[in-house]
């Protein structure tokens, strides 16, 4: 696999993870209504965990470039 694949790998599943841990986030949290996941505090833990792995990637492949 080279450089620059991983670089894109890193930073697209990194922008994913993060976009989906902050949709989790504000769902647990009952600003996005609409979802079986709203106001369950289980999603209002997990998604900053989720979007902080997906900003870690985001850094990780920005800092190999």
């Amino acid at each position: 696999m080279g450089a620059r694949l991983r670089r894109a790998l890193l930073l697209v599943l990194g922008s994913l993870l993060f976009a989906v841990g902050g949709l989790w986030t504000f769902q647990g949290l009952g600003y996005i209504e609409g979802s079986s996941m709203t106001d369950v505090a289980f999603w209002a833990i997990v998604g900053p965990l989720v979007a902080g792995l997906g900003l870690s990637l985001v850094l990780v492949g920005v800092r190999r470039s």
